[in-house]
């Protein structure tokens, strides 16, 4: 039987130029002698196809992503940590993206919630000029790269609209490189750049606005060592709906007297799937380094985690919150933890759904550092259809003295909830009638008081609710800007 099928297509030329042709070869000469190709071979470093053919905005957010070194803070597959389309999920469902493609605001707030710097322009917030210093700009510099996005008709291409990274700028001729993610489809191409403008100056029909560019940097410090939001189902919704307008309401309306009080009536009426909602992060550790002793990679990691839960223990927050879970008998086993954590890991490693795997034992154990400082490692055996798989975690961990002597403690549901609660916007607390009681709780949330590795923390999750919130209200696509505290 026939089999319909396409290999490529052939780059409807002009007004695009082939960077492989001669002519493209030349372009890219001229625009290399007058220095705004520095972005490029960051760019081409790091560069990928598309895996899905709605995945044109994924594929160009990771590429820029791993051009610019950020850390994505967890891990990919194996041992690494690489940022990866299937990674960049917390704005929109894959399956969804997958079935419907992506919009430029979306592809922003995932931009931000992934650590970056992120200043994003529709053609209707700039001019073509603007747009063209920005190039300049982005070119120039191996520290700054730009994604557009576009409608392809305009370039007599088949499809419509499109995300590519601008790999470079020829200023003589005024054409720019789009690196085409869609490698399959069409090469890296020049174009005139005042067409790539009209090509964004179009409106995408699925939320009627015009399309535009959006400039990714690292940011001054990356956040999101130790705890991270989730919202691979939809029960974030119900979990960010409760935050933004229930807490508030219920420690104004309630009779509130007292922090555990607070603490009391917050905790109480929590929605039973809150612990999938902010986790804190293991990292896994593939079978065959089980034995040996941590890298120096691996350890600074560690420390930095480490020192987060130290500095969340320290919090008079933490204090008040460990004080009320204690007198309602609540405990959190780290095995447990790990188990769900080894069953996620299994799942990365082998790309299998984590639902088709149980986890039938743990243990923990220490293991050596290069300087013989300790780590703690959760080892899962996995099984899934009769067959076992080993699963290492790296866990953080910090020393507490109690009556029987020092005490390793662990992240748990203590200190998780601590740093959500530090997390939720100061107003938050604004209703509480004592006014006595609503400054204590003030001052206990305090960015001020907080160290600065812990304050980071905070504002990655304070950037991450407000972005949600963004999307929980279809609001994406009307701010584009970073979060604002």
């Amino acid at each position: 039987m026939a089999m319909a099928s396409l290999y490529r297509r052939s780059l409807p030329s002009p007004p695009a130029i082939d960077f492989s042709s001669a002519e493209g070869k030349l372009i890219f000469n001229e625009a290399l002698q007058k220095g705004t190709m520095e972005g490029f071979f960051r760019l081409i470093s790091y560069f990928q196809t598309q895996s899905e053919p709605a995945y044109c905005g994924l594929a160009s957010l990771s590429v820029v992503l791993n051009a610019l070194s950020i850390d994505p803070g967890r891990k990919w597959k194996g041992p690494w940590r690489w940022f990866d389309e299937s990674m960049l999920d917390c704005c929109e469902p894959l399956e969804v993206v997958k079935e419907k493609g992506i919009s430029f605001g979306k592809v922003v707030c995932l931009a931000h919630c992934s650590g970056a710097k992120v200043e994003a322009f529709r053609t209707s917030q700039s001019t073509i000029d603007d747009f063209r210093k920005f190039v300049v700009k982005c070119t120039s510099s191996e520290n700054c790269h730009m994604i557009s996005t576009y409608h392809r008709g305009v370039f007599k291409q088949t499809g419509t609209g499109h995300f590519s990274p601008i790999g470079g700028y020829n200023a003589e001729r005024d054409m720019a490189l789009i690196l085409d993610v869609a490698r399959f489809k069409y090469p890296p191409h020049w174009v005139p750049l005042k067409l790539l403008w009209e090509a964004m100056d179009s409106i995408d029909q699925s939320t009627g606005k015009r399309r535009g560019f959006m400039l990714i940097s690292r940011p001054h410090r990356e956040p999101g060592l130790l705890y991270t939001l989730s919202c691979k189902d939809e029960s974030w919704i119900e979990i960010a709906k409760y935050l933004k307008e229930d807490v508030p309401r219920l420690v104004s309306s309630q009779h509130v007297d007292s922090v555990e009080k607070i603490i009391s009536v917050v905790f109480k009426s929590l929605p039973s799937n809150f612990n999938q909602f902010i986790r804190w992060v293991a990292e896994i550790r593939i079978t065959e380094d089980s034995n040996q002793n941590l890298s120096a990679e691996e350890k600074s990691r560690l420390k930095l985690k480490q020192l987060v839960l130290k500095e969340v223990h320290e919090t008079e927050l933490f204090k008040h919150i460990n004080k009320f879970l204690s007198t309602v008998g609540y405990e959190d086993s780290l095995t447990y933890a790990a188990a769900k954590a080894c069953c996620q890991g299994a799942e990365i490693l082998s790309g299998s759904p984590s639902k088709e795997f149980c986890c039938r034992e743990t243990c923990v154990k220490c293991i050596k550092g290069p300087d013989d400082s300790e780590g703690t490692v959760v080892t899962g055996v996995v099984v899934r259809d009769g067959n076992e798989q080993k699963v290492d975690l790296l866990v953080p961990s910090t020393q507490t003295e109690c009556e029987c002597g020092p005490e390793a403690t662990y992240p748990a549901g203590n200190d998780v909830f601590t740093a959500l609660l530090l997390a939720l916007p100061p107003q938050t607390w604004s209703g509480i009638k004592d006014q006595a009681l609503m400054h204590e709780m003030k001052q206990l949330i305090s960015m001020a008081s907080l160290p600065t590795l812990l304050q980071e923390e905070v504002l990655h999750l304070r950037r991450q609710l407000q972005l949600l919130k963004r999307c929980q209200e279809n609001k994406e696509e009307d701010d584009l800007a970073a979060p604002a505290y």
